[in-house]
């Protein structure tokens, strides 16, 4: 069909490829949720043409997918961010990732994890480096807030889903799915080993796309030392891609863990995890090596020789 009969047809999903017009559009719109926002780095990352690129930028701006926000006026240059209509993109996004990592990567089996060398697990390496792009996340209480700060390191642990008894949360065959159990185990192992990472210097959170409410009665129910935040309009894991799976209708982070220190750069990645507690204890190990302290939280005769 050419582009000129869509605005003949009342099919959204004919409507929404007129405005997503082709592959290079999607990857477009991938990068700057991930925040690649300025048009020299979106060209290096994606490696097209400076005039295609162009092209599609602009007509993005024109069906008011992203915005221009001028951040010099000699010569005049912008970031292109994404709008509300942008941000309605996000679950499509998360949506084609699944697809693909399970059925063009993968098999298609349904599963919270993956196997050590898959592509997925590749992309999830490759974080190492990369700066947490701006965004917040609801906390438990419902309060946005920045999932890493600037005056310690964070351990981000994402997880399927955890839920207090008599919450219903668990969809019917849950144990079933590769890599749904242990979240629990994995929440409260690091609860009660919140005093050690507090004094190596860390702070930790959960991560899952669960709503506020739901993260907040399992926290209760498990007496956790520290917060939990909601990623469930999946703009966490559409900015850092995230590998996810559907199950009963909802989008949910497979099992991984960051390390992102005080400037916001991911520093350490595990994934895959096949066991919830022992990688607790690996990255506490990991933040312990990496800041130089003893597991008192004190400076290690290495680090105190070192010039």
């Amino acid at each position: 069909m050419r582009q000129v009969d869509l605005a003949d047809v009342d099919c959204g999903i004919t409507q929404a490829l007129g405005v997503l017009s082709d592959w290079w559009t999607f990857l477009i719109v991938r990068d700057v949720a991930g925040g690649v926002t300025r048009f020299d780095a979106l060209q290096h990352e994606l490696g097209m043409s400076r005039r295609a690129l162009a092209e599609r930028l602009a007509a993005l701006v024109e069906h008011g997918v992203l915005q221009r926000r001028r951040y010099t006026d000699r010569p005049p240059r912008y970031d292109y961010l994404l709008t509300a209509k942008g941000e309605g993109l996000l679950p499509v996004l998360l949506a084609l990732q699944d697809w693909g990592d399970r059925y063009v990567l993968g098999d298609g089996t349904l599963t919270a994890t993956t196997e050590a060398g898959s592509g997925e697990e590749r992309r999830v390496q490759t974080l190492r480096g990369h700066r947490l792009p701006e965004l917040t996340l609801l906390r438990q209480d419902g309060v946005p807030v920045l999932p890493a700060g600037p005056d310690l390191w964070t351990v981000l642990f994402c997880f399927p889903g955890a839920f207090a008894p008599g919450d219903r949360g668990y969809p019917p065959r849950w144990a079933d799915i590769p890599g749904t159990i242990g979240c629990t185990l994995e929440a409260t192992t690091y609860g009660a080993r919140a005093e050690r990472f507090a004094a190596a210097g860390a702070r930790i959170r959960g991560v899952s796309t669960q709503r506020p409410d739901q993260l907040s009665a399992f926290a209760e129910h498990a007496a956790l030392p520290y917060e939990l935040l909601s990623d469930a309009d999946g703009r966490l894991a559409t900015a850092l891609r995230l590998p996810t799976f559907r199950a009963a209708g909802v989008d949910r982070l497979k099992r991984l863990t960051l390390l992102i220190d005080p400037a916001g750069t991911i520093r350490e990645v595990q994934y895959p995890i096949t066991d919830p507690a022992a990688a607790v204890d690996e990255m506490l190990a990991t933040l312990l090596l990496r800041n130089g302290r003893s597991g008192d939280g004190k400076a290690s005769a290495r680090c105190q020789d070192a010039p």
